[in-house]
């Protein structure tokens, strides 16, 4: 009833405590079996106790073992068959989606080890697709009115919200305050942050970033939030300095 601290590879005597006798002797060979015991065929090699398991973290197989294995996917060790059947499944959930995609974090932590190893599959603002899979949304014609205003951007309002949502979950628009802008428009935003930084050391107001930029007041405010959100600048008082992710630094 009590657990021992036990390895493959330890010898073990049995005795009869009442009797004063040796039942029997040998050797561990597995200290936590899977398998029943008309179908065990235990050994102490690595490879028969992942073969047993399919998957087995790294630091628990050298709980079961007593040897070092570096992980062959993620943390875990397992076998070739188990990886290509992993990709094998993940591929038929995604193939079936289509160009929607499969959000990542539907998928477990062996399935995203996986995937990550997968030149069939990528990994796009949260959704796993066909690496062939082309973008239905890329080629929305909101972007285009979205680029073509700028730091003056037109109203989302006729816009469907589940089309905004998924936009801004591709990564193609930022929405800050109510206003959405290009992605494109909050790079070079930033751009027009550091260059007036590198005129103004002790930091720039939001009036000199709307004359920069030709935008009103409206669309200004966002579009420092924005940069103070993603750490192209901070804020001090009535001014914007740079953040560690100011462009050029």
């Amino acid at each position: 009833p009590d657990a021992l601290p036990l390895l493959p590879g330890d010898r073990y005597i049995l005795r009869e405590s009442g009797r004063d006798e040796t039942v029997g002797g040998g050797e561990i060979l597995d200290i936590e079996p899977v398998m029943r015991a008309s179908r065990a065929a235990p050994d102490r090699t690595v490879e028969r106790v992942v073969r047993e398991r399919g998957w087995v973290d790294a630091v628990e197989l050298e709980r079961l073992t007593g040897e070092v294995v570096e992980p062959t996917l993620g943390r875990w060790v397992t076998t070739p068959e188990a990886v290509a059947a992993t990709i094998a499944a993940v591929m038929e959930r995604v193939e079936e989606a289509g160009a929607v995609g499969v959000d990542l974090a539907a998928f477990d932590d062996r399935e995203r080890a996986a995937i990550e190893t997968s030149d069939e599959l990528v990994v796009d603002a949260g959704l796993v697709l066909p690496a062939d899979a082309v973008d239905p949304y890329a080629d929305h014609p909101f972007l285009a009115e979205l680029m073509n205003g700028g730091f003056t951007p037109p109203s989302a309002d006729h816009v469907d919200r589940n089309d905004i949502r998924e936009l801004a979950r591709r990564g193609h628009i930022v929405e800050n305050d109510g206003i959405v802008f290009h992605t494109d428009t909050i790079d070079e935003a930033a751009r027009v942050a550091a260059r007036l930084l590198a005129d103004h050391v002790e930091g720039f107001t939001v009036a000199q970033f709307r004359d920069a930029t030709g935008a009103s007041r409206k669309f200004v405010l966002p579009l420092v939030s924005e940069l103070d959100k993603r750490g192209v600048t901070r804020r001090r008082d009535d001014v914007r300095i740079a953040g560690p992710r100011l462009p050029g630094r």
